[in-house]
């Protein structure tokens, strides 16, 4: 395994579907701009609620990505 040196960036999601969507969108939304994207740490978690129930899911993420050169 070589050595790497990464830079860390946060980011938050948010979906109607799923904490796990929210994720995702953040991940493939920050990959159109971010190269080298290699690994992410879920920081926290959160929701708003209507009429008693989960509409809508927010994470943010602290995603880490090599630099190059």
């Amino acid at each position: 395994m070589s050595e790497h040196v990464y830079k860390a960036l946060e980011l938050t999601g948010s979906s109607k579907t799923s904490c796990d969507d929210a994720i995702r969108k953040a991940i493939e939304r920050a990959s159109g701009t971010v190269r080298n994207i290699k690994w992410f740490q879920v920081l926290e978690t959160r929701g708003h609620v209507e009429d008693g129930k989960v509409a809508h899911w927010q994470v943010t993420i602290k995603i880490g990505f090599t630099l190059e050169g």
